[in-house]
């Protein structure tokens, strides 16, 4: 018996260490959830999710008054059981994000747990496929930035060793879009991946437009053309193109990435971990892209992401945006373009209690 009794939680607010601008939105801040859960045979785990900007005290109402409360006697080895008790006593809000998202935090602080109680890293525990992975970049690809700078930032990115930079589109010319993309391309050479995100800013028409403007260039893959709730879309533009098209930032249950799968509406599939609910459904995703021959590359949260994209035999990518520095005494090492997880028991991260402690939220 590993029974929970006591649970705490916390939101801190991080600034984002460069401008980062997208065709919906500007990444204002991130509101970072953790929580710790501790058991009576004195281990405890630390899990997390994040919200870019709204919605963080909302995740905390949810833990505070719906969750938490539930965990509480539970036998924190019971990972799965437990999922799905927080499945069931809040079917009223899912699937949505707020709901996912204070999921997350107490799934991955019991996969936390679980971890640190077996002596294993967590991408070893879930599967242990991979050693490295290749890491490619997102924060020199923002959409306010100049060509010049793009150019520059791609150079800089090949030159450090990394596999590829991922350009944010939606200027409103597709010409403009073009000349960025076309201007990068050159510079790098045909060896040198790129990717683009529009974040869901194009209609299914424009984004098969588009897509055709792309095919010239190599491009690895177009990362959510269309509003993540438009698999019919979907199913258009990735039989309208050559461009593998990435989805899954803002899906938000294992069920929705099966019909994405099934209807053959993703090419390359992009689980965010704390959107999904958790490390219990992210691996559930994982496999059933497996199944249907498709790769995984997750978005964001790359201190964890690392772990599990490992884990998996078919990880893909590490998508380099830098997170929890300001509160972890932990980094990611990048050699050659790759990144090897962390070998420590749990997540691998090591938390600055400290910094958490001054950045606490109001």
């Amino acid at each position: 018996m590993s029974q929970i009794k006591n649970v705490r939680y916390v939101q801190v607010d991080l600034e984002p260490d460069t401008v980062r601008t997208d065709a919906m939105q500007t990444f204002v801040k991130q509101e970072t959830v953790l929580v710790t859960i501790e058991t009576d045979d004195g281990l405890a785990g630390t899990g997390y999710s994040y919200t870019i900007g709204t919605g963080g005290s909302s995740v905390v109402a949810m833990l505070r008054d719906h969750l938490i409360g539930g965990l509480l006697g539970e036998d924190a080895r019971d990972i799965e059981g437990i999922w799905a008790r927080m499945l069931a006593g809040t079917r009223a809000t899912t699937v949505g994000a707020i709901t996912s998202l204070a999921m997350a935090t107490v799934d991955t602080a019991l996969w936390d747990l679980r971890c640190r109680r077996a002596g294993e890293p967590l991408w070893r525990l879930a599967g242990g496929a991979h050693e490295r992975l290749p890491v490619y970049d997102t924060e020199g690809g923002w959409l306010h930035l100049p060509v010049e700078e793009l150019v520059s930032n791609a150079l800089a990115s090949r030159a450090a060793g990394l596999r590829g930079l991922k350009l944010k589109i939606g200027k409103p010319s597709i010409a403009e879009d073009a000349d960025r993309l076309a201007a990068v391309r050159e510079a790098v050479g045909p060896d040198f991946e790129i990717m683009v995100d529009a974040n869901q800013s194009f209609t299914g028409a424009e984004a098969i437009r588009r897509a055709r403007s792309y095919e010239p260039l190599n491009i690895a893959w177009f990362e959510e053309p269309l509003p993540a709730d438009d698999l019919a879309g979907h199913v258009r533009l990735a039989r309208s193109t050559s461009v593998p098209v990435a989805v899954g930032e803002s899906i938000y249950s294992p069920q929705r990435f099966a019909e994405y799968l099934a209807a053959g509406a993703a090419g390359i599939v992009q689980a965010d971990v704390a959107r999904v609910g958790g490390i219990t459904p992210w691996l559930k995703v994982a496999h059933t892209a497996e199944a249907f021959n498709v790769a995984m590359a997750p978005h964001f949260l790359m201190e964890l992401h690392v772990s599990l994209a490992a884990a998996v035999p078919n990880g893909m990518y590490v998508e380099y945006i830098p997170q929890l520095g300001a509160i972890t005494r932990s980094r990611l090492t990048i050699e050659d373009g790759h990144v090897r997880p962390p070998e420590s028991p749990g997540l691998g991260i090591d938390w600055d209690l400290d910094a958490i402690d001054n950045r606490r939220a109001a």
